[in-house]
């Protein structure tokens, strides 16, 4: 009922939102626009809507306060109870108060009788200890105050490194130790200035050093100067992070390098008479006046002297490394020896819950005491450490202003810090260590100063990459030996001296480069490209030159090869027999014999076969050898060389067709034809050309790389464009007597005498072909040539006949065809080579339809 009561509410006094302020929110509960009259009066109307109005409002206020004293009489129980609660609450709350009260006048009676004491006591041990640690400090300024002067004295030493250690443990002690003394405040400022004196020292004295090392006579022993000062130089710039030392040594080799050709060149020129130094200045001038041989002379001294620059170069580079690699080892022990320190300490033991850690209630005391709370610390930890560390605490102090240790005084072990409890003598002594101690003092040395020297050490990875450069610094100079030669060889190649060498000493220049690249490539472990790439350029005009003379030669050659039979020298014959023997190379010169053995024979005996050649091509024999042998002593070439000899047979085959079936010998030379003799003789030429081609293809091969193999297909090329010609010859000399039968057979007549006067002619034509080439080509190649022209006799004839009307009928003009047609066969078959071959001439005849 109350529900549907308050239902009757308009909602817009429910919200939350719900103000009169708002202009809406009034006009929405009092719609005054509703009792406004035109002309302002009010009537009687309007008088009873408001009063309307006012009553509406008024049970909706009635019906609220009932609902609201409603729900408080169904809450008065709760209401009555959180009363009752709270005086309670205030009852317990006094009685608590009391009790504090009470508490806290026991606890000072406590302080007053038990605590203030005790405190006192201890105050006053706290007072003590400082009294002590002002004293060590005391002390630890005295000694501090002696670094400078300890240093001049190092320094005057060049003890860099001792000096060096001595500046790090004072400016150590003064930030850890003496932090914030005013009598001090200017010596850090001047240790650091000392300290950049010390390292433009290093470096003008490693540069020094170097300038002196590299410009010493090469021949002296031993390969590194002075050891022991280029072992403290380089510890010294390791230490201060002077990574660059090494760009230093690089300058002062390219200077030495350069110096290392100059006098070379001078001692050579020296003993050469016919050079002029005052006419003659610059250096590449006097090496393109020299012969060949002093050239090569001064080259070789050149090579040498740069190998032992090399090995100086490697001996003194090994030394650095091995103190990098040294000084590595020393921080990863160091780190190692830190990491197993700092293991127990993160994963301290706790105490049991019944042992309390004595000094922590002092500690919460004397916190509020504004007292030295890390020496209280320190004490506490000291007074609970076990005997060990006491002991080490109370050890001997050393005496006053012993900034310098004498030799043989024991050094602080590793791990110990330099503290309150030990003096600045023990400090200094530890990092005024001489030079030669030094391999034995990486560790200790930086122990005895906190390990300030490791800190101060460059880290693994820059000590790595140090290690890296070294190498580098090595492969540098193995390109620098390889630049300056390349330089003496481009001052000699100027002016194209060296394309005009002789194979012979082409290939010795080569094997003397190669022998110096196999050299440093053995002693500095690394392959240098420039002197081989020069080389390989001069190789490159070399080859061209050798290929064009050639070239040349063979166009001579061939120009003025008349094609005829030519005897075969006995060295010719030699040279060939040498090849079958699979030496692809130029035989040496055998000294002459007696007349029989050395008359010449009029074939050249190739695996048991004749091939009867001109002149030229025993002389292309031996320019392929010189060919082959150049890659045996140059095999940088090989690819080059190839192509140039592919050139040269392509050459060869092109000029012999236009010579020979180009009819171009008539001109030329002068041939009033050209005879199937010439035609055949070339053709047992280029027979010869193709089968060497394989065996210089495979010689070729073995001098490649298999990624090279490609270019081999020039032989490929060449063999085929070689049976192409051959082939033409073969269809030339058929041709000819094609064109013969034609011309004969066209005024054959069937009438007597018998043998006709036409086949007569065709018989001798066909025997002086015969005697023309048998003797030239092989036994196979002449009986397939006349089959051939046999067939091409068939033809003609078979043609004429039917011309004739003459058939194979048994007549009359069938027997005397047939007797010239026996006399034919019976001449071609009396010729040698050709006794077996099928001569049926049954395809003369038409066959009847």
């Amino acid at each position: 009922k109350s529900r549907a009561e308050l239902e009757q509410v308009p909602k817009i006094f429910m919200r939350p939102e719900f103000a009169l302020e708002d202009p809406a929110t009034f006009n929405a509960v009092l719609p005054w626009s509703h009792f406004n009259s035109a002309g302002g009066c009010k009537s009687s109307r309007d008088m009873a809507s408001s009063r309307l109005l006012q009553e509406k409002l008024s049970h909706y206020l009635d019906v609220v306060e009932v609902s609201i004293a409603r729900q408080i009489s169904l809450r008065s129980e709760a209401f009555f109870h959180a009363m009752s609660s709270q005086h309670e609450l205030q009852d317990r709350l006094r009685s608590t108060q009391g009790a504090v009260a009470v508490l806290r006048g026991r606890t000072a009676a406590m302080e007053r009788v038990m605590c203030r004491g005790p405190l006192s006591l201890l105050r006053t041990a706290l007072e003590r200890g400082n009294c002590a640690r002002l004293y060590d400090k005391l002390k630890l300024m005295a000694a501090v105050h002696q670094t400078q002067p300890t240093v001049q004295l190092l320094l005057a030493t060049s003890e860099f490194v001792g000096a060096l250690e001595l500046i790090a443990t004072t400016k150590e002690v003064l930030q850890q130790e003496l932090q914030g003394i005013h009598s001090f405040r200017h010596l850090g400022s001047q240790l650091c200035e000392l300290e950049k004196l010390i390292d433009k020292m290093m470096v003008e004295d490693f540069s020094m050093y170097t300038r002196s090392d590299l410009n010493r006579s090469l021949r002296e022993e031993p390969h590194v100067l002075e050891k022991e000062r280029l072992e403290s130089l380089v510890f010294g710039l390791l230490r201060q992070r002077k990574l660059d030392f090494l760009d230093i040594y690089n300058e002062e080799m390219i200077q030495a390098a350069k110096g290392i050709v100059t006098q070379c060149v001078v001692d050579s020129v020296v003993n050469i008479q016919d050079i002029d130094t005052d006419v003659v200045t610059k250096l590449a001038d006097q090496m393109r006046l020299m012969t060949f041989l002093q050239w090569f002379d001064l080259l070789q001294s050149v090579f040498s002297s740069f190998l032992l620059f090399l090995q100086r170069v490697k001996a003194t580079l090994s030394v650095i490394r091995n103190v990098v690699l040294e000084a590595l080892d020393s921080n990863q022990k160091s780190r190692l020896l830190a990491e197993q320190t700092t293991a127990p300490a993160a994963c301290p033991t706790s105490p049991p819950p019944h042992q309390s850690h004595p000094g922590e209630a002092e500690l919460a005391y004397l916190t509020h005491e504004g007292l030295f709370i890390s020496d209280a610390l320190s004490d506490a930890q000291r007074a609970h450490g076990g005997p060990q560390e006491k002991s080490s605490g109370q050890g001997p102090r050393p005496q006053h202003g012993g900034a310098v240790e004498p030799e043989g005084s024991p050094r602080p072990q590793q791990g110990e810090a330099v503290g309150p409890d030990r003096g600045s003598s023990d400090s200094a002594s530890g990092t005024t260590e001489s030079s030669s101690d030094r391999d034995q003092g990486f560790i200790a040395a930086g122990g005895a100063v906190s390990l300030s020297g490791e800190d101060m050490m460059p880290s693994e990875l820059e000590l790595g990459r140090v290690a890296n450069n070294i190498q580098e610094l090595l492969y540098a100079a193995s390109d620098l030996s390889h630049d300056r030669c390349v330089k003496v060889l481009m001052a000699r190649a100027k002016d194209g001296s060296l394309e005009r060498l002789s194979p012979g000493e082409f290939v010795g220049l080569s094997q003397a480069v190669e022998a110096f690249a196999r050299s440093t490539e053995d002693l500095c472990c690394r392959r240098s490209v420039s002197l081989r790439g020069a080389l390989q350029s001069q190789a490159n005009r070399f080859v061209h030159r050798f290929h064009e003379e050639r070239k040349t030669k063979l166009s001579l050659l061939l120009d003025n090869e008349r094609w005829k039979q030519a005897e075969v020298p006995v060295e010719f014959q030699h040279l060939v027999d040498s090849i079958a023997d699979g030496r692809i190379a130029l035989p040496e010169r055998k000294p002459p014999g007696n007349a029989e053995e050395r008359k010449p024979g009029d074939f050249l005996l190739v695996d048991g076969q004749k091939y009867a050649v001109v002149g030229t091509v025993l002389l292309l024999i031996r320019i392929f050898l010189e060919y082959c042998q150049c890659i045996n002593d140059i095999p940088s070439i090989t690819t080059d060389l190839l192509s140039r000899l592919a050139d040269l047979l392509k050459h060869f085959n092109s000029r012999s067709c236009q010579l020979v079936l180009g009819a171009g010998a008539l001109q030329v030379v002068g041939l009033k034809t050209i005879t199937t003799k010439n035609l055949a003789l070339a053709s047992r030429c280029l027979q010869l050309v193709v089968h060497y081609i394989p065996l210089i293809r495979t010689h070729f091969e073995t001098k490649l790389q298999p990624k090279q193999y490609s270019v081999l297909r020039h032989f490929d090329h060449i063999t085929k464009d070689y049976n192409d010609h051959i082939a033409e010859i073969s269809a030339k000399l058929v041709a000819i007597m094609d064109s013969l039968f034609e011309k004969v057979l066209s005024k054959y007549e069937v009438k007597a005498p018998m043998p006709s006067a036409c086949f007569r002619h065709v018989c001798k034509q066909v025997s002086k072909m015969h005697e023309a080439i048998s003797e030239l080509l092989p036994e196979q190649q002449t009986q397939t040539l006349f089959w051939r022209i046999n067939g091409s006799f068939k033809m003609h004839l078979k043609r004429q006949l039917a011309r004739l009307g003459v058939v194979n009928d048994g007549g009359p003009q069938h027997g005397l065809v047939m007797v010239d047609v026996a006399f034919y066969t019976e001449n071609l078959l009396s010729l040698r080579t050709l006794e077996n071959m099928d001569l049926s001439m049954v395809e003369i005849w038409e066959h009847k339809r």
